[in-house]
């Protein structure tokens, strides 16, 4: 029973025992934070493989996104598991390579946009925690990207053609005509800077005519460098697109001749932008009958009309199936038409025996906010009307309405549409740089 008590009281010992009890607890909260540490380190290494997988999901060049073209509207995404699998181990090095890893990858369509989820789950042995009873840990996260599809966009180009279109491109060529044309035809038409293009109602071309002497000294008249830079336009487009078919191109003058100045299809929609470029070879200056003959085939109205029957749908561009139609226009603004709702002041022009109305005006922008209701988008290269204050009959009946001229053709482009360029200067640079500013707008999706 003494020995007893003195075991009881004994304290000599009991600093090893305390140790003994303290170790298992002491080493599992170490060996805790060492595998608590371990699997932070890989779920980092893992969320940095998600997000390499979730942003090679939507690529410009995946799958996702070459399916997500064709879809009409708002969906899910068929994505090849394998695909986005496989950029998913890609990340992944030393012992994660081996690491068996759940992964689900989601892709979705809305408005436009692409988002995929990539979510991931592994399990990873433990070291120390065993002691503690815990034998794995669970690590699992997820990543998201997003991409926005590239706009489809439907050009239709409506290009004024008539004759004011007819003057030289440059003050060279300019000087060239009025040299050319010192002594006139006739006595008439003296020191002119426009190649006219003659063609009788018959049909039969005036070889003597300024548009053929044009041609023949070489002359470039504003016409030819809106022929070349719609051509040079289908090759930036082709270059610019992002996936195939992308952009879908027309082209359309306001007619072959004054005697029949409806709209001229040069090219039907089509993405054989080549093709369209080869086809620009058919823009041509509008042909008149005589020198002399009434210059009143400048009919905005009449063309906007038509251009507006040609495009039967517009979308968002959110798809192949939902293109954004958008006008083109290049002109200089000034109507010139023969009809009598004029809203400036109306003259009259001689037709043989005849006294026809005569109605000039700046482009009507009522015409232009019909389009533009339907959510058809228009852009306009304004080609700026040069004042002539030696000019009497452009002091008359121009000069009144000159400040309205771009101002009209600002309000008629959408807002952040519209481009001014004097007609000796680069048409085409400015035709480029317009379709580039259009083509890289963000796309309102909602």
């Amino acid at each position: 029973m003494h020995q007893m008590t003195r075991f009881w009281k004994d304290r000599g010992g009991n600093f090893g025992v305390m140790t003994a009890f303290l170790l298992v607890p002491l080493i599992g909260t170490a060996g805790m934070a060492l595998d608590f540490g371990h699997a932070l380190t890989v779920k980092q290494q893992l969320v940095g493989a998600a997000d390499a997988a979730a942003v090679g999901a939507i690529a410009e060049k995946s799958k996702a996104v070459a399916q997500a073209m064709q879809l009409p509207g708002d969906g899910s995404v068929a994505l090849d598991p394998a695909e986005a699998r496989s950029i998913f181990l890609g990340q992944m090095f030393g012992e994660l390579s081996t690491l068996p890893v759940n992964v689900d990858i989601e892709v979705a369509k809305s408005n436009g946009i692409l988002t995929s989820r990539v979510s991931f789950s592994a399990t990873l042995r433990t070291t120390f925690m065993t002691i503690l009873g815990k034998d794995d840990i669970t690590v699992s996260g997820q990543a998201t990207a997003q991409y926005q599809t590239p706009s489809f966009l439907d050009f239709y180009m409506l290009l004024d053609n008539t004759p004011s279109m007819g003057v030289g491109a440059t003050p060279v060529d300019v000087a060239k005509l009025r040299a050319a044309t010192i002594n006139g035809r006739n006595g008439k038409d003296k020191d002119c800077a426009f190649a006219c293009h003659v063609v009788s109602e018959s049909g039969v071309e005036d070889k003597d005519s300024y548009y053929n002497l044009a041609k023949k000294i070489g002359a470039t008249i504003r016409i030819d460098v809106v022929a070349d830079a719609v051509a040079a336009l289908m090759t930036t487009a082709k270059d610019t697109q992002t996936v195939n078919n992308q952009f879908r191109m027309s082209a359309y003058t306001f007619g072959r001749s004054a005697l029949d100045a409806n709209l001229y299809t040069v090219a039907t929609p089509t993405t054989d932008l080549e093709a369209l470029g080869k086809a620009t070879e058919n823009i041509g200056l509008m042909s008149i009958p005589s020198h002399d003959y009434p210059n009143n085939q400048t009919d905005y109205n009449a063309a906007l009309t038509g251009i507006d029957e040609k495009i039967k749908s517009t979308g968002l561009g959110t798809s192949t199936a939902d293109r954004q139609a958008i006008v083109f226009l290049v002109g200089d603004g000034v109507g010139d038409a023969q009809r009598s709702n004029c809203k400036k002041k109306l003259t009259h022009t001689k037709k043989g025996s005849e006294q026809l109305p005569r109605c000039m005006e700046p482009v009507d922008v009522e015409y232009c906010n019909d389009i533009k209701l339907r959510g058809v988008k228009i852009a306009v290269l304004y080609t700026t009307y040069l004042p002539l204050p030696e000019n009497g009959f452009y002091n008359t009946w121009i000069a009144p309405f000159q400040p309205s001229i771009p101002n009209n053709m600002r309000a008629c482009a959408t807002e952040g549409y519209y481009f001014e360029v004097s007609p000796t200067e680069g048409i085409a640079a400015a035709m480029n740089t317009l379709f580039r500013k259009i083509v890289s707008a963000p796309r309102i999706t909602s």
